[in-house]
């Protein structure tokens, strides 16, 4: 897809009609008015998304973009390059947190691998490889705009892929040395805030390290600060292949119309340049968790969204969106099981 289709893309509606009766079904249901809290309210905007009135969260996606960074030579991860290979392939083997709860969830579960440094060969690993990994963005463009479109264009397969498998809801998880820190340079930039401001520990990493991550993000800022001026400008800047994927993907569901559950830090900036790019497209996003790294929080509230967790989480891949389903499964399955007052013969008032 173009530079100028993806900036002009347009977001499904919601369905009124399904939302308004899914909100009156609420309100016959044998218990006082909102006190299911968030559970209410998620199985009503859930109806709005799919079109029902009674929404399930029974197919669920999970595609995890995997890639790696150039700018991962300055130091700014607690683990080598090498393990960005290494976990694409404990993903596809079943071994990594993902892989366990998607199989929990009997989720349909993908892995894409769009460009390492080191050999990731697996029969189960989707192989999509744009280049090696991208450019240092302290000294250059992380992507050029060719790259950048293809690996959005990932991010819209995945998603097609989902909808052919008769997905009702997708999440995406990422893997990729020195992510967080391309993560934070977008939120930098995206913001207008200095590299001390976003940068966290990601991996792992010490106070002397997130220092020298905090410089080097403020310094490529003012590097690029002539091509920062629009979100796929940062994005191809400063961003990643996996996280542009995921761009493409949450772009095209809110498009298609299927549900997102957006995970931490990585995923939610993410989903912060496609609502910057769609203002629409946060309808169709439901936020997992808050992650631990500290930044994470600024961007919940810079999209005025709520997490449905909290539990110190701070490892990607999917993870803390993946243990958010059974929430909405919950959420579900309140919203269609439970009895009316009418039904159970019990006084509304």
């Amino acid at each position: 897809m173009s530079l100028e289709a993806w900036s002009t893309l347009e977001a499904k509606p919601l369905n009124a009609e399904c939302e308004q009766k899914a909100r009156e079904h609420q309100l016959r249901l044998t218990k006082p008015p909102g006190s299911l809290g968030e559970l209410e309210t998620l199985a009503v905007s859930l109806a709005s998304m799919q079109e029902v009135v009674f929404p399930a969260c029974d197919q669920v996606h999970i595609s995890v973009f995997a890639a790696d960074h150039g700018v991962a030579a300055r130091g700014v991860s607690a683990f080598p390059q090498v393990v960005t290979s290494q976990m694409v392939l404990n993903f596809a083997a079943g071994g990594a947190a993902i892989s366990v709860l998607a199989k929990q969830l009997g989720a349909d579960f993908e892995v894409i691998n769009l460009g390492t440094v080191a050999a990731a060969d697996h029969p189960d690993v989707i192989d999509r490889r744009i280049a090696e990994q991208t450019a240092d963005f302290s000294v250059t463009e992380a992507m050029t705009e060719e790259e950048m479109l293809r690996a959005m264009d990932v991010g819209a397969e995945a998603i097609g892929r989902a909808l052919s498998k008769g997905a009702q809801l997708f999440i995406a998880g990422e893997m990729g040395i020195a992510n967080t820190t391309s993560a934070s340079a977008l939120m930098a930039a995206l913001l207008n805030m200095s590299g001390e401001s976003v940068a966290g520990p990601g991996t792992g990493i010490g106070a002397p390290a997130v220092k020298r991550k905090a410089e080097l993000i403020s310094g490529a800022i003012r590097y690029h600060q002539s091509s920062l001026t629009s979100p796929l400008g940062c994005l191809r800047c400063l961003g990643g292949f996996e996280i542009a994927a995921m761009v493409g993907a949450y772009l095209q569901a809110a498009h298609q119309g299927i549900p997102v559950l957006v995970d931490g830090f990585i995923s939610s900036t993410a989903a912060f340049i496609a609502c910057s790019l769609c203002e629409d497209a946060k309808q169709w996003m439901l936020f997992a968790h808050q992650s631990d790294e500290p930044f994470h929080q600024q961007i919940l509230s810079a999209l005025d969204v709520e997490p449905l967790l909290q539990l110190s989480m701070r490892l990607g891949e999917g993870s803390g969106a993946a243990l958010a389903v059974n929430i909405l499964r919950s959420a579900c399955e309140l919203h269609k099981q439970m009895a009316t007052f009418e039904g159970a013969g019990v006084a509304d008032h």
